[in-house]
């Protein structure tokens, strides 16, 4: 039963927590986007005393890899290869959509909805203007479309692939409301957060999934982006 440190700071909302076979043990979190850095170690701290373990006692760190904000990322992924270095662990990456798609799954089981077993996830990071980050997944969250960035219009989604029912929802899957006119189209809000990372890091570590500790690196899927909105 793997025990896991979980870090999330790829988009808006940051949170970490401590998982043991993929059992939320405890979680912290914070809306605060400009504050990332400032939360991640004070946070990874508290946390690791609230559940009365050391970071010695980790299996594991996982983190979300990507798309998402670039400082964000890169904040994520240093404090987790940080702790992996020091402390000789491995380290687990896990894509920000393919979290984004097992918080919909969740919410689903929890709520006891009942979905066409053909029914896709479409999860979508809010990428400023209307350019989301996105990618397809079905209910066994088996990738159909990997991540890629897209511009909003009202051909979007209009393809074979998005012939079945399909479930939209993360930060950017309020642009498509009005715009996309996709029959099959479903629009859920929830928010991600570490413990739907848990969930796929702890598959991952059973299966030995891995990355490089040496060179791994956030999946930005293009240039630089943030997501703190900017006055004029």
């Amino acid at each position: 039963m793997p025990l896991l440190l979980n870090i999330d700071t790829a988009t808006e909302h940051a949170s970490v927590c401590l998982s043991l076979n993929s059992t939320v043990l405890g979680m912290i979190e914070s809306s605060e986007q400009k504050n990332h850095a400032s939360f991640i170690q004070p946070a990874i701290g508290e946390l690791m005393a609230q559940c009365g373990h050391s970071l010695k006692d980790l299996d594991a760190v996982s983190v979300t890899a990507g798309p998402g904000s670039y400082t964000g990322l890169r904040v994520g992924l240093a404090s987790a290869k940080g702790i992996c270095f020091a402390l000789d662990k491995p380290l687990i990456l896990v894509n920000t959509l393919e979290v984004m798609a097992q918080s919909i799954i969740s919410h689903l089981e929890s709520s006891q909805t009942v979905v066409d077993p053909s029914t896709l996830l479409c999860p979508l990071i809010d990428a400023r203007r209307m350019e989301v980050f996105t990618a397809l997944y079905t209910l066994s969250l088996e990738e159909i479309e990997s991540p890629y960035a897209l511009i909003i219009d009202e051909l979007s989604f209009n393809g074979e692939k998005y012939q079945k029912n399909v479930i939209f929802s993360g930060s950017g899957h309020q642009k498509l409301v009005g715009v996309i006119k996709h029959p099959k189209a479903s629009f859920l809000h929830i928010q991600h957060n570490a413990s739907h990372l848990a969930l796929r890091a702890s598959i991952y570590c059973q299966s030995g999934i891995f990355a490089n500790l040496a060179y791994a690196e956030p999946l930005y899927v293009k240039g630089f982006f943030d997501t703190s909105k900017k006055t004029v």
